[in-house]
């Protein structure tokens, strides 16, 4: 097997961690550009272990550019959400479920809690099962320090993680009642299909109108989309998809998708809507499709 093949038949799986470690599709793909590039200018024939050294590479990158990203982030007009992975707008009741364990928004989101060699130790660990003189020699701690920063990690995010153990058709029910009250600007639907205390975080990112900082009450949230009703705007198109494998509503204008919205709910009502609406984080012309897709998540 030559060095490319080599490399091609691990891209999955780097692109895989690298979207993980980060929560950007595009920065995702940077690390594994630039893995490829350390890799075809390394003695391939040398390495005992290809998979790896490829991992060790990419891992490091990606933990180079998270701790560049944190700073990025800090600086960010408004709330930051992660990148997308996939997004397409087939309505089917379930699709890539276990994909939406693994990498939803909200999860994604939960992990920008934690440092970059803290998310790499909980990642190489929990989402690939390695184990800890692995993960040591990857991020270049002792094993007892990878252990506590995997355990902090865990404790970290059952804490800020909601957990409510819905049907996957119960929740995206739920999602397409609240799409049709909030199309039609349904406040009083709105309102009754939103926990008391529940929470909109909308990423703008300085380039689509969204609100700058959290929205907290669902009678706030409601009023919002009400007011968004009373100014129409032509050619808007509301369709039931999916984000990174999970049930979401997906807005578009004149064909172009403008935002992706994602929620939790406890299958009766919404704690938490997180809606993507920056440009640079949804694909320019319609659903991502099969041949536009990055490499599986899985």
């Amino acid at each position: 097997m030559n060095a490319e093949t080599t490399f091609q038949s691990h891209r999955s799986r780097l692109f895989s961690l690298a979207y993980r470690l980060l929560g950007s599709r595009s920065d995702a793909e940077d690390v594994v550009q630039d893995t490829w590039l350390r890799w075809r200018q390394a003695d391939t024939a040398a390495i005992r272990d290809p998979e790896a050294w490829l991992v060790t590479a990419a891992s490091r990158l990606g933990i180079d550019r998270l701790r560049a990203a944190k700073l990025q982030r800090e600086r960010y007009p408004g709330p930051w959400l992660p990148e997308p992975a996939e997004i397409d707008d087939r309505p089917g009741p379930e699709h890539g479920a276990e994909l939406a364990e693994q990498v939803s928004l909200a999860f994604l989101a939960v992990l920008e809690r934690l440092g970059p060699e803290e998310r790499a130790a909980f990642l190489l660990k929990e989402a690939f099962d390695y184990d800890y003189t692995h993960i040591a020699e990857l991020i270049g701690h002792s094993e007892a320090n990878c252990r506590q920063m995997v355990h902090r990690a865990r404790e970290r995010l059952q804490a800020a993680r909601p957990r409510f153990d819905v049907a996957p058709e119960r929740h995206r029910r739920l999602l397409e009642r609240f799409m049709h009250a909030a199309r039609v600007g349904n406040r009083e639907a709105i309102t009754a299909l939103l926990h008391e205390d529940a929470r909109l975080v909308s990423d703008g990112g300085g380039k689509a109108t969204a609100a700058i900082r959290p929205l907290h009450g669902n009678e706030r949230i409601a009023r919002l989309f009400w007011a968004a009703y009373r100014r129409p705007q032509p050619d808007t198109e509301w369709r039931m998809g999916h984000v990174n494998g999970e049930p979401a509503v997906l807005r578009y204008r004149a064909g172009r998708l403008v935002s992706a919205m994602v929620a939790i709910s406890d299958g009766e009502r919404i704690a938490e809507l997180l809606t993507v609406m920056n440009p640079d984080k949804l694909p320019a012309h319609g659903s991502v499709t099969p041949a536009n897709r990055p490499p599986s998540l899985g």
